[in-house]
């Protein structure tokens, strides 16, 4: 079966983990991938063919564009059937399939903000022939907009052994092993609020660090917030990681403070490792620590994650029981339900 993966960038993000994993583990499952986007380092990490597409940004002539680098993929690839994730993706990917031949379109849904939850039903309405959630209350959502078939498949993770241990991860950042370290995984775009995890982490005592993994438009604003907050001595910016492991090797708690989540990558990457996690309670999230791994906080609410991080971070033995009551998110069994859903496509079913 050969799967065209149709994503805007293959960056730092949670859903661009995913296609890295699918990508990769799809060949035990007898599938020959290819992705095609607008880049990034995990593409250059790609062990299968990557097509390269520009940035769509929501503007009627860039996705003309993406749809035409998208059409010359397909044509190249020839795909049994397209994943296209999220939705401007899956508008892409169908623009650039329809004068050619009929090919099965399954959009994987990994959450837009409640405001654009209408406007998202209708495009995946016009584009896909199966639409998955992540989350099963993103589903539920899709579902309230007018979405009426949606197939819930978990996130998952693929996750990779560090490659240095805790102690020369933190060397090289210049973090003495016996400091508290906070980690967060996350593009630095409104939808994260890392103005929130600032305002927190100014709640601490002096001696923990923060670390932030991932850029984006708020960087420049969220430094000067730091500084602003005199805290930007125990804040490292670290800008786009590709050492995800590493990083969660060296962290004591990971840290999401988003408005809302599909099924975050960062929460299960931390689970895997066995890092306690504090999160907003949204969507996803309270799906992902339903059984334990990590401590729940209400949204936009600096002094209820500033409670959450003092706990983990200041006791040892809080954190190690936190994160044991943890459950991993199966990277094997994600992917038997999207080989099996992907081959029902193909037979002529739909979901």
């Amino acid at each position: 079966m050969r799967v065209l993966h149709v994503i805007s960038e293959m960056g730092t993000g949670g859903a661009e983990a995913l296609v890295a994993g699918m990508a990769k583990a799809g060949e035990e499952f007898g599938w020959e991938s290819a992705v095609a986007s607008g880049g990034g380092h995990r593409a250059e990490a790609l062990r299968v063919p990557h097509f390269e597409v520009p940035l769509a940004r929501r503007r009627a002539g860039g996705v003309v564009r993406a749809a035409k680098a998208t059409r010359t993929a397909y044509r190249a690839f020839r795909p049994d059937v397209v994943v296209a994730h999220n939705v401007g993706a899956s508008a892409v990917a169908r623009l650039a399939m329809m004068p050619l031949r009929r090919t099965p379109l399954l959009t994987v849904f990994h959450g837009v903000s409640v405001a654009d939850q209408t406007s998202a039903v209708r495009v995946l309405r016009r584009t896909s022939d199966a639409v998955v959630a992540v989350a099963s209350a993103t589903a539920d959502r899709l579902r309230e907009a007018g979405l009426g078939s949606v197939t819930v498949i978990r996130n998952a993770v693929f996750p990779m052994p560090p490659r240095v241990d805790r102690f020369t991860v933190r060397s090289a950042l210049g973090v003495p092993d016996d400091v508290p370290v906070a980690l967060c995984l996350a593009r630095m775009e409104p939808q994260k609020r890392h103005d929130v995890l600032l305002e927190s982490w100014a709640r601490l005592d002096d001696r923990s660090v923060l670390l932030l993994a991932g850029d984006g438009s708020l960087r420049r604003s969220l430094e000067r917030h730091a500084r602003d907050l005199g805290i930007d001595d125990r804040v490292r910016f670290l800008g786009n990681r590709s050492d995800v492991a590493d990083l969660l090797a060296a962290a004591d708690v990971t840290v999401l403070t988003s408005d809302w989540e599909g099924m975050p990558i960062a929460v299960l990457e931390s689970l895997a490792a066995g890092v306690p996690v504090v999160a907003t309670d949204v969507d996803g999230v309270a799906e992902a620590l339903a059984d334990g791994g990590g401590l729940v906080v209400p949204r936009g609410e600096p002094t209820a994650v500033a409670d959450a991080l003092r706990s983990l971070l200041s006791n040892p033995d809080t954190r190690a029981a936190v994160a044991a009551a943890g459950t991993d998110h199966d990277g094997h069994t994600l992917m038997k339900s999207y080989d099996e859903l992907l081959r029902t496509m193909l037979d002529g079913g739909r979901r």
